[in-house]
């Protein structure tokens, strides 16, 4: 098997790791794309003592430590995105974030996420702790749920108010959706894509964001679907069936990039 047929299953989970580690669809795949043409042009670099999917990850962290893709941003929100991070990040190691995102998003172990961003095995507990701690101190959010499993909503609003957030409402069908959103104006949306009458999550948060800017999570069982690398596609994605760390990781990282959260 070639090495790129060995990578290719592990390219949209690559892009969600991107995506949420930048706060933004256009630059997570900008990371994504330079790191495979670093392979295509010195392949004989590609880790190849490792897993294919840790040497892939190896090469994205070294693409994000010598990289700085701030200076050409494609859209003037992205700009605008990246001074709310940057504020923030003043009080935040992005090794933090890294540990954080490689463990309770992406599932590498301690050991593997250790050897990703090149610390000892022991520091990533603590890193890990430092990250949440800091995130849910900076952010506040009130927060709709878009889900029609009632035990999974129940499971999702216990994460939400466990972090210290409000829970606006949560909805069942894209009409109920859309309008506890047009009531209530959450500052964050989880939303399911398959919803109880077989309308659609994906639907009911276009309809929303037509009104009023929103970050949003989509919750979804074929995370592979929505992470192609076409336009417009998610920027914080969980999989079903999701660990509570996985969801806690993606709100904090949603709320750490929406400007309307920045600390006084």
């Amino acid at each position: 098997m070639s090495l790129g047929q060995k990578l290719a299953p592990h390219l949209p989970f690559l892009r969600r790791y991107g995506r949420a580690l930048t706060g933004s669809q256009a630059q997570g795949d900008r990371y994504v794309r330079a790191t495979l043409e670093a392979i295509v042009a010195a392949p004989e670099e590609f880790p190849r003592d490792v897993d294919p999917r840790l040497g892939l990850y190896r090469t994205f962290q070294a693409i994000w430590n010598s990289t700085n893709f701030d200076e050409q941003p494609e859209v003037d929100a992205i700009e605008e995105q990246e001074a709310v991070a940057r504020a923030r990040l003043s009080r935040m190691t992005p090794l933090s974030r890294q540990a954080l995102l490689l463990t309770a998003m992406e599932g590498f172990t301690p050991e593997d996420a250790a050897y990703l961003i090149d610390v000892d095995a022991g520091e990533v507990d603590s890193l890990v702790a430092d990250a949440l701690s800091e995130i849910e101190k900076q952010t506040r959010a009130r927060v709709l749920v878009i889900e029609d499993e009632p035990i999974i909503a129940m499971d999702i609003e216990s994460i939400v108010r466990d972090l210290g957030h409000d829970i606006t409402g949560v909805a069942v069908t894209r009409d109920e959706a859309v309008a506890l959103a047009m009531e209530e104006r959450p500052g964050l949306v989880l939303a399911d894509i398959q919803l109880a009458d077989d309308s659609s999550g994906i639907d009911a948060v276009k309809d929303i964001l037509a009104e009023f800017n929103v970050p949003v999570i989509f919750i979804t069982a074929f995370p592979e679907r929505l992470l192609t690398g076409e336009r417009p596609e998610p920027t914080f994605l969980i999989t079903k069936p999701f660990q509570r760390s996985t969801v806690k990781a993606a709100i904090s990282q949603a709320l750490f990039f929406d400007q309307s959260t920045v600390p006084a």
